[in-house]
């Protein structure tokens, strides 16, 4: 259920602004949003599991703050952002 260190080493090397970037709102929403489509296959097959429903619903409030965050400050590269992950169809 958790993200491999490659898979997270890959979305960083994707999304990167710059060398050595690892903290930038793209990386952080990229990595955000393959943990909440991870954890919602996973609660398809487990319906009960409360505890993980509650990660889930911390993780995309984190993603929507940090999306509303870059929205405000650059919204070209929100729109970038957003189609490169396939949000807001």
């Amino acid at each position: 259920m958790a993200l491999t260190k490659e898979r997270k080493t890959e979305l960083v090397n994707e999304f990167r602004t710059h060398e050595g970037d690892t903290g930038s709102p793209e990386v952080q929403v990229a990595i955000l949003t393959e943990q909440i489509n991870t954890l919602n296959e996973h609660l398809r097959d487990h319906k009960k599991d409360h505890a993980s429903r509650r990660g889930l619903l911390k993780m995309v409030g984190k993603r929507r703050n940090l999306l509303a965050y870059l929205r405000n400050s650059d919204v070209q590269r929100y729109r970038e952002l957003i189609n490169k992950l396939g949000l807001r169809r």
